[in-house]
């Protein structure tokens, strides 16, 4: 067994993540329409069916359009703490009192042979999350929507094998693009989103000799561009002396509009 994932969509335009451990699967936000959801995840080979439960980081659209819908067709129990629970409960429709789990942040659930712990972050929802996942000595981290790498958070998700990280926006970009200034000072605060620059910064400290793959997430349709993001986040690493290779810690890419390949963790 051992962990794999694929990240089906990651951006604005709707984020979701399947997590399998071999023997189970659970799927973290439901950020792309049901009809998407099943298309993207029968293109991976998979099935909604055979998911076991289903963990949302936050209320925000991009994250929980197709909740709802997904959960009630394949009956899939929702994990979430209270405050997220009262801030998406209007928008996700009705939920079985039986599928509505509400857990503690920092709280963790087994699943056969899988770990998920979740963690808290600092994001302008009601209570966000972050989760890894652990199997047979593996750990994957998901963290993305982060105004800040906090102290707390590096704690969580350092040494990983594989961490998936917020690569949200070049500054520049963000400053001289078409957003609205109050906008732009949301995602630029402790309470936003974590641009290319804080990401390699935040690597410098994350990266261990157990990574061994680093994939950049969330980033900004109007304000980054995915080579830029790895040319940004390559050079902080060489800057700072991490004499880091590709090889080695090889960055990869995610996508608004398609999903990633299935990854088995454990893979060199």
């Amino acid at each position: 067994m051992g962990l794999s994932f694929t990240v089906l969509g990651s951006g604005s335009t709707g984020n979701a993540t399947v997590v399998s451990s071999g023997d189970k699967m659970v799927l973290v936000d439901a950020g792309l329409s049901m009809k998407k959801m099943d298309e993207l995840m029968r293109g991976q080979g998979v099935s909604g069916h055979q998911i076991d439960a289903l963990f949302v980081t936050h209320e925000h659209s991009d994250h929980i359009k197709g909740l709802g819908a997904f959960a009630r067709k394949y009956e899939l129990s929702i994990y979430a703490n209270e405050a997220t629970w009262g801030g998406m409960e209007r928008h996700i429709g009705t939920i079985a009192p039986e599928k509505r789990v509400i857990m503690e942040t920092g709280e963790s659930f087994t699943f056969g042979s899988m770990k998920v712990q979740s963690y808290p972050i600092s994001h302008d929802a009601a209570e966000p999350v972050g989760y890894t996942f652990e199997c047979d000595g593996e750990k994957l981290s998901l963290a993305t929507d982060l105004g800040y790498m906090s102290d707390k958070v590096k704690r969580e998700i350092i040494d990983s094998d594989v961490l998936v990280l917020e690569s949200n926006h070049d500054t520049e970009m963000l400053r001289m693009g078409r957003y609205p200034w109050n906008i732009k000072r949301r995602i630029l605060s402790d309470v936003g989103h974590l641009s290319n620059v804080a990401a390699g910064e935040a690597l410098c400290e994350l990266i261990t000799d157990r990574t061994k793959r680093v994939y950049l997430a969330h980033l900004s349709l109007d304000h980054n561009m995915m080579d830029l993001a790895m040319l940004t986040v390559n050079s902080i690493l060489e800057n700072n002396g991490m004499f880091y290779k590709k090889e080695e810690h090889p960055l990869r890419a995610t996508y608004h509009d398609r999903p990633t390949a299935w990854d088995e963790v454990r893979r060199k």
